[in-house]
């Protein structure tokens, strides 16, 4: 192979290795973060779905109902949902980069805990810590991406929620796999412990790196510093830059429980964690439901079902382009497309539900695409709106009423489908997400002239 010299200088095959070096070199310095964050919750998601395919497992080691375990899993829920505002206050307290260190160490510590053969009084014990461990991660996570990347916070907090969306689709396919491995050990258990070491990996790469690079980008600007000039250029809805730097320690000592309640007193702040928390209803009910619904009410065989139960996920790779778009037009214009197109679809898929199956399926992926194009955006718009020193607390409140109305949406849809008919509740359900969509077109209109960075600075 011949290379071309230059006089007093490198070969032209020298300088081009130099320059892809570099390159590789800035792409990792800059998204180093984003990757480490987002694959901790991947693995957070993964532990989070990898129990309820192992419940019939888990029954035969523990010679326990049903019932038992839904209520085990229900306490997980609950720990998960009751940490949401905590780690946010101790975030805006003491930084982010420790929460989710200790999250994810805890976590990860009590996954390996369960390879060993335990009671099952133990059992629920861990699920508890897991869910604390587990449900510190978002909050934290959302603070942190949303300042280290200030100029592409929705493409960012789309990569990273479609990381955490995809723990969900890997974990029933491993939990497969590893039931396939022989053994004299159960694979369910050496999956955990494989889980659980991951997660230690995570926790130390996490620690050891992200503190210098949050340090370099307070020194030297946002990480993604390099596009700000073409941001700008943008909507000034979508991107706002009074705050290009974060810190670890930099906190107000002065919040008190007060400034998080005053937070309601902003009328576009309570309007958007409605139809939230209208969203999460809509949601988790579907999520909870749509196998069953389909075999009961549409009449198709559990492989079809659980088919178009994976469309419904695997549509979450939109994620990533709804975060880019809200940073091109704003949040607003893009939640209340997803959300519209989430109602319209629900509808038509209800009415087709016992019909055509090609229509069926479309409708099942243009739910998907709906309601994922919604959830990265929201955490655009809060932190954009929330001020900067009560962003992680006053997210963890929010967060903790979504997750609450998750989870007494798969109670009321039972019931509502025993009294009545599962049509019916999904019609319930279609009601709910129709109200969030009211409310997101009422926000797009009333805040035409108040861009969600005006609140933010107005409420310093």
């Amino acid at each position: 192979m011949y290379t071309v010299e230059r006089r007093g200088g490198p070969t032209v095959n020298a300088q081009l290795i130099r320059r892809v070096t570099q390159r590789v070199g800035t792409s990792v310095n800059t998204f180093d973060v984003l990757i480490l964050t987002a694959l901790i919750w991947f693995l957070g998601k993964f532990i989070r779905y990898v129990f309820p395919p192992l419940f019939e497992l888990l029954q035969g080691t523990y010679s326990v109902s049903t019932t038992v375990l839904g209520w085990t899993f229900s306490a997980f829920l609950l720990a998960y949902a009751l940490v949401q505002f905590p780690s946010g206050v101790i975030s805006d307290s003491f930084g982010t980069v420790w929460v989710i260190f200790g999250g994810i160490l805890l976590a990860s510590s009590t996954t390996i805990l369960l390879f060993f053969d335990i009671p099952f009084a133990a059992f629920i014990f861990i699920m508890l810590i897991l869910g604390a461990g587990t449900g510190v991660h978002k909050t934290c996570a959302v603070q942190l991406l949303s300042k280290v990347y200030s100029s592409h916070r929705g493409r960012a907090l789309g990569v990273f929620d479609t990381f955490g969306t995809f723990g969900g689709v890997v974990a029933p396919v491993a939990v497969l796999v590893a039931a396939s491995i022989p053994g004299s050990i159960p694979g369910w258990r050496v999956l955990l412990l494989c889980t659980g070491t991951l997660g230690l990996l995570l926790a130390i790469g996490f620690i050891l790196r992200v503190p210098k690079r949050i340090e370099s980008s307070t020194a030297s600007g946002s990480p993604d510093s390099t596009d700000e000039a073409t941001s700008k250029t943008g909507n000034s809805d979508s991107t706002d830059h009074s705050n290009t730097t974060v810190s670890t320690s930099d906190r107000d000592p002065k919040i008190t429980w007060q400034s998080y309640a005053h937070l309601f007193k902003n009328r576009t702040f309570t309007i958007f964690v409605t139809l939230s928390v209208f969203f999460s209803f809509t949601y988790n009910g579907i999520v909870a439901f749509l196998p069953l619904y389909l075999t009961q009410e549409g009449g198709v065989s559990p492989a079809v079902a659980g088919t178009l139960y994976s469309v419904l996920f695997i549509a979450s790779i939109v994620q990533i382009g709804s975060g880019e778009l809200s940073d091109r037009v704003g949040p607003l214009p893009v939640i209340s497309s997803a959300l519209a197109l989430a109602t319209l679809s629900m509808a038509v898929f209800i009415l087709v539900t016992s019909s055509d199956l090609w229509i069926l399926a479309m409708s099942v992926l243009a739910l998907g695409v709906g309601v994922h194009s919604f959830r990265p955006v929201r955490g655009v718009y809060l932190m954009k709106t929330l001020p900067d020193r009560v962003s992680a607390g006053g997210f963890g409140i929010v967060r903790t009423l979504l997750m609450g109305a998750g989870a007494i949406s798969p109670g009321i849809v039972g019931t509502v489908s025993d009294i009545a008919t599962f049509r019916i509740a999904f019609w319930m359900l279609a009601s709910s997400v129709s109200l969030s969509t009211i409310l997101s077109l009422y926000l797009l209109f009333a805040n035409t002239s108040h861009s969600p960075s005006q609140t933010k600075r107005s409420q310093r």
